[in-house]
């Protein structure tokens, strides 16, 4: 079951959440982040972002439940413009997975890329492992087009990750 969500910007009292996901470190090992954040640093991320996916080249979008509860975010990152592509990400609260609310926002996400950036593809970097993300981004039409051998490391051994891509027609 899909779960409808809403797509937002941060605000300053998202900061807490931001900081408990920034410093999750079960999360560094598949994404590009590998040290801590300071409240202080994300608080200047908050205040100085231009909210301009051309300017900053990434939208940073907290994803919320019909209800108003945030549940996670949402990325859009490496946006390039002349290319008209960005890879995705995404976090939901451990609280809050197998819920169908990672779902609906890379639906959502992928929507307003298409619609307000133009993009014309998105892709994510998934470990190899990460048997929930793969099946996510499949379920949500992304194809595997390469593995990266050694692409990820965790400070003791390298993983394999998948280039996965999707394409508007």
């Amino acid at each position: 079951m899909v779960m409808k969500v809403h797509l937002r910007a941060i605000e300053p009292q998202d900061l807490d959440l931001l900081y408990t996901i920034e410093n999750d470190v079960s999360l560094w090992d598949i994404g590009a982040t590998n040290v801590p954040y300071s409240r202080y640093t994300l608080h200047d991320y908050i205040a100085t972002s231009a909210d301009d996916a051309y300017a900053d080249r990434q939208v940073r979008l907290m994803v919320e439940t019909a209800d108003g509860q945030t549940v996670g975010i949402a990325d859009l990152v490496q946006f390039d413009p002349r290319h008209r592509r960005a890879e995705i990400g995404i976090v939901i609260l451990k609280s809050h997975r197998r819920q169908g609310y990672a779902t609906a926002a890379l639906q959502a996400l992928a929507d307003y890329a298409r619609r307000i950036l133009h993009v014309h593809q998105l892709y994510a970097v998934i470990a190899v492992g990460n048997e929930a993300a793969r099946r996510l981004f499949s379920r949500c039409g992304y194809q595997r087009q390469v593995l990266l051998t050694d692409w990820l490391y965790d400070g003791t051994s390298y993983a394999d990750a998948l280039l996965m891509q999707y394409v508007y027609s």
